[in-house]
């Protein structure tokens, strides 16, 4: 998939500035797409040029002027075509898991910290997951949002998120539970 696919997707809520999509990306999509800054900037000034969005300058007093971006109808349809497309299946290249194959032969110890830092790093995203639905809820149940919300899917996609992070922990607990008595045996 393409950058342009997730930042189109991004841009179904109306205008957003650059600034806006780089943390909208960091907080929402995050979860299924990760760009950098310098890669969502020149994404947009290529999309510009194609067409599939409108670009405007806004004036502001003592701060660099802001570019608000918003979908152009050639944008709707590329979405809308993008969404009509079979997607692709996914693979799991994580150079993590490569480590853990290796665990009884290669670093123990080192491996079993990677292991840790992934299991912190996956509790602060599923924080920040859950301070997001929190948001998104605004008090509501879920049920009730799903029935009133004007757009689900970035509900749908950040529940995912959520259930991936609780994955990645049970499954760090695993690992680090196995890892620790593989290595208390080989101490012994």
């Amino acid at each position: 998939m393409a950058l342009r696919n997730a930042v189109l997707a991004a841009l179904i809520e109306g205008e957003a500035s650059g600034y806006d999509l780089a943390k909208g990306f960091d907080a929402s999509v995050a979860n299924f797409w990760m760009a950098t800054p310098q890669q969502l900037y020149r994404e947009l000034d290529r999309m510009a040029e194609e067409g599939l969005i409108r670009t405007r300058v806004v004036q502001q007093e003592r701060r660099p002027n802001k570019r608000l971006h918003s979908l152009t109808e050639a944008g709707w349809e590329a979405l809308r075509a993008f969404t009509a497309e079979e997607p692709k299946p996914t693979a799991i290249r994580d150079e993590l898991l490569v480590k853990v194959q290796a665990v009884d032969v290669g670093d123990g110890p080192a491996v079993r910290a990677a292991v840790a830092e992934r299991k912190q790093w996956a509790e602060a995203k599923l924080a920040r997951y859950e301070r997001l639905r929190t948001r998104l809820l605004d008090g509501r149940s879920e049920q009730a949002y799903l029935l009133e919300a004007e757009h689900v899917g970035p509900y749908l996609t950040l529940m995912r998120g959520v259930s991936f992070e609780q994955e990645n922990i049970r499954w760090a607990e695993l690992a680090l539970a196995v890892i620790d008595r593989r290595l208390g045996a080989a101490k012994s």
